[in-house]
């Protein structure tokens, strides 16, 4: 059982080693000036919204996208109503979208969905007709300056653009709230640090934007993986394409509240990891032998927590059995694993606490709430072991997740 502690004691020392960088990009807001933005050009967009059996919440979106203090002639909104069988198109047209159906449960998923839309794009309304593509999620909210504020980064020369993401439902239970956390922390203590660096960034689901240049070089939106962002991410990242970001463009969704939902949607990303390093591992080593820190960065993101985490699975469970059949002292084992536990769990508490407390105002939610959930938070993201385990073996498919918060921008920042 000597051997165990050790073993745990070097998957936790490797974790450390593999992320400590991170730790490292926390104080970066706070020290290292933004550089002001170049003149900013008008250039004309085309939002494109994948959706699925949306018909609570598409029309929110829409109203919020017509809402903008962006010029609304420059602005053109199109949805795809993927394989629906309620009115999500019905409702989206009215809202004054342009809508495309689709109907392929051939090829199911956001990234063909895209693909297609793109194209009846480029048959209707030509390749030179927009300068750039915002990419949002159905449930999402834009912040009336969103528009304004990605042109201002587009207009300083970067092709892709990320954004700040919030949440519609931070306050409803404990998975919402870990959800938000989450990309809170992304958004400000990684994407925005990154950007202050000089490093790339990271697309992250929904609120980015890629420019035409983007699209030519990739002839069409060809990420079908389980997690197409990442796999658009990552793709960028080897190319050398510098992805930036814009921390006051504010994009609203809402994330799953109900853990069975959770579970799979996260079990999807989970694989989907595992594609994109599958694909496109062999690039990012060699750009990281390259001294390429993007890569090592992205790297890191899509890797080794899932591999350590599993490690550590097959390590304690194969060492409990074993030591149990030759009489050993198995409570040395469990003390073993509840010290890793509690390291981790004041690790992420931390990083969750440092989060809620510097974006505090921006959190929706009521202050018993916000401390509340800063102690759920490392619960939440220990489920990503077992599930991590779990997707290596489950066969895993696309599947739609149910949103119902259709509520405004104006009611949710009212």
């Amino acid at each position: 059982m000597e051997t165990l502690k050790f073993l745990n004691f070097l998957i936790a020392s490797i974790f450390f080693a593999c992320y400590f960088y991170q730790i490292c990009y926390i104080p970066i807001p706070f020290i290292v000036r933004e550089k002001p933005h170049k003149r900013a050009g008008k250039h004309r967009y085309a939002v494109l919204i994948s959706a699925r059996n949306e018909e609570r919440v598409i029309a929110q979106l829409i109203e919020s996208i017509k809402g903008q203090t962006y010029p609304k002639e420059l602005v053109t909104v199109f949805v795809m109503a993927d394989n629906c069988t309620d009115h999500t198109a019905e409702l989206a047209r009215r809202a004054g979208a342009v809508v495309y159906e689709r109907f392929n449960e051939a090829h199911k998923g956001k990234g063909y969905a895209l693909d297609c839309l793109l194209e009846q794009i480029m048959s209707d309304y030509g390749k030179e007709r927009f300068d750039a593509y915002f990419v949002f999620d159905a449930d999402n909210l834009l912040d009336k300056n969103y528009i304004s504020e990605m042109n201002k980064v587009f207009s300083d020369g970067y092709q892709i653009v990320t954004s700040y993401r919030n949440s519609k439902n931070y306050g409803d239970n404990w998975i919402s709230a870990g959800y938000a956390l989450w990309f809170l922390r992304e958004s400000e203590y990684l994407n925005h640090a990154r950007m202050l660096l000089g490093a790339s960034c990271a697309v992250s689901g929904t609120g980015f934007m890629f420019g035409r240049d983007i699209l030519e070089k990739s002839g069409g939106w060809k990420y079908y993986l389980l997690t197409e962002d990442i796999e658009f991410t990552v793709h960028n990242v080897v190319e050398g394409i510098k992805i930036g970001y814009c921390k006051d463009a504010i994009v609203y969704d809402e994330q799953p509240t109900k853990f069975g939902a959770s579970w799979r949607q996260r079990m999807r990303w989970s694989r989907g990891y595992l594609q994109v390093f599958r694909k496109y591992g062999r690039k990012l080593i060699g750009g990281v032998l390259k001294g390429d820190f993007s890569c090592f960065d992205m790297s890191m993101a899509i890797m080794p927590a899932i591999v350590l985490s599993v490690l550590s699975i097959i390590i304690n469970i194969t060492a409990s059995i074993i030591g149990a059949i030759a009489g050993d002292n198995v409570m040395i084992a469990v003390l073993s694993v509840l010290e890793m536990l509690r390291n981790a769990y004041l690790l992420v508490f931390t990083l969750g606490a440092i989060t809620t407390i510097s974006e505090w105002k921006k959190i929706r939610t009521s202050a018993a709430k916000k401390i509340l959930y800063m102690f759920t938070f490392p619960l939440f993201m220990f489920t990503y072991i077992p599930l991590s385990f779990a997707a290596l073996f489950k066969r895993i498919e696309w599947t739609p997740i149910e949103h119902t918060r259709g509520i405004s921008i104006k009611e949710l920042q009212g």
